[in-house]
Protein backbone atom coordinates (compact mmCIF):
# COMPACT_ATOMS: atom_id res chain seq x y z
CA UNK A 1 0.00 0.00 0.00
CA UNK A 2 1.13 3.66 -0.32
CA UNK A 3 3.34 4.92 2.47
CA UNK A 4 0.77 7.03 4.31
CA UNK A 5 2.28 9.18 7.07
CA UNK A 6 -0.71 11.12 8.48
CA UNK A 7 -4.47 10.71 8.81
CA UNK A 8 -6.33 13.99 9.45
CA UNK A 9 -9.88 13.56 10.74
CA UNK A 10 -12.76 15.98 10.82
CA UNK A 11 -14.70 15.71 14.08
CA UNK A 12 -18.46 16.46 13.88
CA UNK A 13 -20.17 14.09 11.46
CA UNK A 14 -16.93 12.16 10.96
CA UNK A 15 -14.97 11.02 14.03
CA UNK A 16 -17.82 11.89 16.40
CA UNK A 17 -21.14 10.08 16.49
CA UNK A 18 -24.41 11.93 16.95
CA UNK A 19 -23.84 11.82 20.71
CA UNK A 20 -20.62 13.79 20.14
CA UNK A 21 -18.43 10.91 21.28
CA UNK A 22 -15.87 8.74 19.47
CA UNK A 23 -17.09 5.15 19.33
CA UNK A 24 -14.99 2.32 20.70
CA UNK A 25 -14.65 0.93 17.17
CA UNK A 26 -13.31 4.23 15.86
CA UNK A 27 -10.96 4.53 18.83
CA UNK A 28 -9.61 1.03 18.26
CA UNK A 29 -8.77 1.63 14.60
CA UNK A 30 -7.35 5.12 15.22
CA UNK A 31 -4.98 3.59 17.76
CA UNK A 32 -4.26 0.71 15.37
CA UNK A 33 -3.18 3.22 12.71
CA UNK A 34 -0.85 4.94 15.17
CA UNK A 35 0.65 1.58 16.17
CA UNK A 36 1.31 0.99 12.47
CA UNK A 37 3.35 4.20 12.42
CA UNK A 38 0.77 6.54 10.89
CA UNK A 39 0.26 9.79 12.77
CA UNK A 40 -3.38 10.76 13.40
CA UNK A 41 -4.74 14.21 14.15
CA UNK A 42 -7.89 16.30 13.89
CA UNK A 43 -8.70 18.99 11.34
CA UNK A 44 -11.83 20.57 12.74
CA UNK A 45 -13.95 23.67 12.82
CA UNK A 46 -13.98 23.47 16.61
CA UNK A 47 -11.90 25.53 19.03
CA UNK A 48 -8.91 23.74 20.53
CA UNK A 49 -10.38 23.86 24.05
CA UNK A 50 -12.88 21.29 25.24
CA UNK A 51 -13.53 18.12 23.20
CA UNK A 52 -10.52 18.63 20.91
CA UNK A 53 -8.06 18.57 23.81
CA UNK A 54 -10.00 15.84 25.60
CA UNK A 55 -10.04 13.44 22.65
CA UNK A 56 -6.43 14.15 21.71
CA UNK A 57 -5.41 13.27 25.25
CA UNK A 58 -7.58 10.14 25.40
CA UNK A 59 -6.28 8.89 22.05
CA UNK A 60 -2.70 9.92 22.86
CA UNK A 61 -2.35 11.92 19.67
CA UNK A 62 1.06 13.57 19.37
CA UNK A 63 0.74 15.54 16.11
CA UNK A 64 -0.31 19.18 15.77
CA UNK A 65 -4.04 19.79 15.39
CA UNK A 66 -5.87 22.11 12.98
CA UNK A 67 -8.74 24.00 14.60
CA UNK A 68 -11.31 26.61 13.51
CA UNK A 69 -11.02 25.49 9.87
CA UNK A 70 -7.36 26.50 9.83
CA UNK A 71 -7.79 29.59 11.98
CA UNK A 72 -5.35 28.12 14.48
CA UNK A 73 -2.83 25.26 14.56
CA UNK A 74 -1.69 23.91 17.93
CA UNK A 75 0.86 21.36 19.01
CA UNK A 76 -0.34 18.45 21.12
CA UNK A 77 1.32 20.00 24.17
CA UNK A 78 -0.54 23.30 23.77
CA UNK A 79 1.88 25.52 21.83
CA UNK A 80 0.28 27.83 19.25
CA UNK A 81 1.93 27.42 15.85
CA UNK A 82 -0.17 29.90 13.90
CA UNK A 83 -3.28 32.06 14.18
CA UNK A 84 -5.26 33.86 11.46
CA UNK A 85 -7.82 36.30 12.91
CA UNK A 86 -10.51 38.28 11.17
CA UNK A 87 -10.15 42.03 11.59
CA UNK A 88 -12.75 44.25 13.33
CA UNK A 89 -13.97 45.83 10.07
CA UNK A 90 -14.80 42.34 8.79
CA UNK A 91 -16.65 41.53 12.01
CA UNK A 92 -18.68 44.73 11.62
CA UNK A 93 -19.64 43.76 8.05
CA UNK A 94 -20.51 40.16 9.05
CA UNK A 95 -22.49 41.28 12.09
CA UNK A 96 -24.43 43.83 10.03
CA UNK A 97 -25.12 41.21 7.35
CA UNK A 98 -26.56 38.82 9.94
CA UNK A 99 -28.78 41.63 11.24
CA UNK A 100 -29.91 42.53 7.71
CA UNK A 101 -31.11 38.97 7.07
CA UNK A 102 -32.35 38.42 10.63
CA UNK A 103 -30.40 35.17 11.10
CA UNK A 104 -28.62 33.53 14.00
CA UNK A 105 -24.89 34.27 14.15
CA UNK A 106 -21.96 33.26 16.30
CA UNK A 107 -18.28 34.02 16.38
CA UNK A 108 -15.30 32.38 18.01
CA UNK A 109 -12.75 34.56 19.78
CA UNK A 110 -9.67 33.56 21.73
CA UNK A 111 -11.79 34.11 24.85
CA UNK A 112 -14.73 31.93 23.77
CA UNK A 113 -17.87 32.09 21.65
CA UNK A 114 -19.98 35.22 21.21
CA UNK A 115 -23.47 34.90 19.67
CA UNK A 116 -26.65 36.83 19.01
CA UNK A 117 -25.71 39.83 21.10
CA UNK A 118 -25.26 43.51 20.37
CA UNK A 119 -21.75 44.42 19.27
CA UNK A 120 -20.27 47.90 19.47
CA UNK A 121 -17.16 49.16 17.73
CA UNK A 122 -15.43 49.06 21.11
CA UNK A 123 -16.28 45.42 21.84
CA UNK A 124 -15.33 44.43 18.29
CA UNK A 125 -11.94 46.12 18.54
CA UNK A 126 -11.26 44.62 21.97
CA UNK A 127 -11.37 40.96 20.91
CA UNK A 128 -9.36 38.67 18.67
CA UNK A 129 -11.92 37.18 16.24
CA UNK A 130 -11.06 33.81 14.73
CA UNK A 131 -14.18 32.60 12.88
CA UNK A 132 -17.68 33.89 12.17
CA UNK A 133 -20.77 31.80 11.47
CA UNK A 134 -24.30 32.27 10.16
CA UNK A 135 -27.26 29.90 10.55
CA UNK A 136 -30.61 30.10 8.74
CA UNK A 137 -33.52 27.68 8.59
CA UNK A 138 -34.18 28.53 4.93
CA UNK A 139 -31.55 27.30 2.47
CA UNK A 140 -32.55 30.13 0.14
CA UNK A 141 -31.45 32.60 2.81
CA UNK A 142 -28.18 30.74 3.25
CA UNK A 143 -27.56 30.99 -0.51
CA UNK A 144 -28.28 34.73 -0.54
CA UNK A 145 -25.88 35.40 2.34
CA UNK A 146 -23.22 33.20 0.68
CA UNK A 147 -23.53 35.25 -2.52
CA UNK A 148 -23.08 38.51 -0.63
CA UNK A 149 -19.99 37.15 1.09
CA UNK A 150 -18.51 35.88 -2.17
CA UNK A 151 -19.03 39.28 -3.79
CA UNK A 152 -16.88 40.86 -1.09
CA UNK A 153 -13.96 38.58 -2.07
CA UNK A 154 -12.28 38.69 1.33
CA UNK A 155 -13.22 35.37 2.90
CA UNK A 156 -12.77 31.61 2.87
CA UNK A 157 -16.35 30.31 2.96
CA UNK A 158 -17.42 26.85 4.05
CA UNK A 159 -19.97 25.04 6.17
CA UNK A 160 -20.30 22.25 8.70
CA UNK A 161 -24.03 21.89 7.95
CA UNK A 162 -26.09 22.86 4.88
CA UNK A 163 -27.88 25.48 7.00
CA UNK A 164 -24.78 27.35 8.11
CA UNK A 165 -21.91 29.36 6.66
CA UNK A 166 -18.50 29.50 8.31
CA UNK A 167 -16.23 32.44 7.54
CA UNK A 168 -12.45 32.62 7.85
CA UNK A 169 -9.99 35.06 6.30
CA UNK A 170 -9.32 34.44 2.61
CA UNK A 171 -6.94 31.52 2.11
CA UNK A 172 -7.42 30.12 5.61
CA UNK A 173 -8.71 26.54 5.36
CA UNK A 174 -8.10 23.12 6.81
CA UNK A 175 -5.68 22.60 3.93
CA UNK A 176 -3.61 25.64 4.89
CA UNK A 177 -3.55 24.40 8.48
CA UNK A 178 -2.46 20.93 7.42
CA UNK A 179 0.32 22.46 5.36
CA UNK A 180 1.71 23.78 8.64
CA UNK A 181 1.24 20.37 10.28
CA UNK A 182 3.16 18.72 7.43
CA UNK A 183 5.97 21.23 7.75
CA UNK A 184 6.24 20.43 11.46
CA UNK A 185 6.22 16.67 10.84
CA UNK A 186 8.45 16.74 7.76
CA UNK A 187 5.96 15.01 5.47
CA UNK A 188 4.40 15.80 2.08
CA UNK A 189 0.72 16.41 1.22
CA UNK A 190 0.67 13.29 -0.95
CA UNK A 191 1.43 11.24 2.17
CA UNK A 192 -1.69 12.52 3.94
CA UNK A 193 -5.16 10.93 4.18
CA UNK A 194 -8.09 13.13 5.16
CA UNK A 195 -11.68 12.27 6.15
CA UNK A 196 -14.67 14.58 6.36
CA UNK A 197 -18.31 15.27 5.64
CA UNK A 198 -18.89 19.00 5.01
CA UNK A 199 -17.81 21.84 2.75
CA UNK A 200 -15.09 22.88 5.19
CA UNK A 201 -13.42 19.55 4.35
CA UNK A 202 -13.25 20.07 0.57
CA UNK A 203 -10.04 22.17 0.55
CA UNK A 204 -8.14 19.43 2.41
CA UNK A 205 -9.69 16.76 0.15
CA UNK A 206 -8.25 18.55 -2.88
CA UNK A 207 -4.90 19.10 -1.17
CA UNK A 208 -4.22 15.65 0.33
CA UNK A 209 -2.95 12.47 -1.26
CA UNK A 210 -6.20 10.67 -0.42
CA UNK A 211 -9.62 12.04 0.44
CA UNK A 212 -12.27 9.92 2.16
CA UNK A 213 -15.85 11.15 2.52
CA UNK A 214 -18.31 9.86 5.06
CA UNK A 215 -21.48 8.09 3.98
CA UNK A 216 -23.37 10.97 5.59
CA UNK A 217 -21.26 13.60 3.80
CA UNK A 218 -22.79 16.37 1.74
CA UNK A 219 -22.97 15.42 -1.97
CA UNK A 220 -20.30 17.97 -2.96
CA UNK A 221 -17.88 16.35 -0.52
CA UNK A 222 -18.54 12.83 -1.79
CA UNK A 223 -17.96 14.09 -5.33
CA UNK A 224 -14.47 15.31 -4.34
CA UNK A 225 -13.48 12.14 -2.49
CA UNK A 226 -11.45 9.15 -3.66
CA UNK A 227 -13.49 6.83 -1.44
CA UNK A 228 -16.78 6.96 0.47
CA UNK A 229 -16.89 5.10 3.77
CA UNK A 230 -19.80 4.35 6.12
CA UNK A 231 -21.81 6.92 8.04
CA UNK A 232 -20.51 8.34 11.31
CA UNK A 233 -23.05 6.35 13.32
CA UNK A 234 -21.76 3.09 11.78
CA UNK A 235 -18.09 3.76 12.66
CA UNK A 236 -17.21 5.00 9.17
CA UNK A 237 -13.76 6.16 10.31
CA UNK A 238 -12.96 2.67 11.59
CA UNK A 239 -14.18 1.13 8.32
CA UNK A 240 -11.97 3.47 6.31
CA UNK A 241 -8.86 2.89 8.40
CA UNK A 242 -9.34 -0.87 8.21
CA UNK A 243 -9.56 -0.66 4.40
CA UNK A 244 -6.63 1.75 4.30
CA UNK A 245 -4.32 -0.49 6.31
CA UNK A 246 -5.29 -3.44 4.11
CA UNK A 247 -4.37 -1.47 1.00
CA UNK A 248 -7.91 -1.52 -0.37
CA UNK A 249 -8.20 2.26 -0.93
CA UNK A 250 -6.26 4.09 -3.62
CA UNK A 251 -6.29 7.68 -4.80
CA UNK A 252 -8.02 8.43 -8.07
Amino acid sequence: MPDWKLIALDMDGTSLDLGLDISEENRRWIQRAMKEGIAVTFATGRHVAGPVQTFMRELQMKSPVVTLNGGEVWTADGRLLERHPLNPEDIRFLYDLAAEFGVHWWATTIDGVVSDTALTDETMAGKTWLKFGFYADELYTVARIWQRLEERGRYALSNSNPHNIEVNPYGVTKASGLTTVCRELGIRPEEVVVMGDSLNDIPMMRWAGLGIAMGNAQPQVQAEADFVTGVCEAHGVAQAIEHLLAGRIVAR
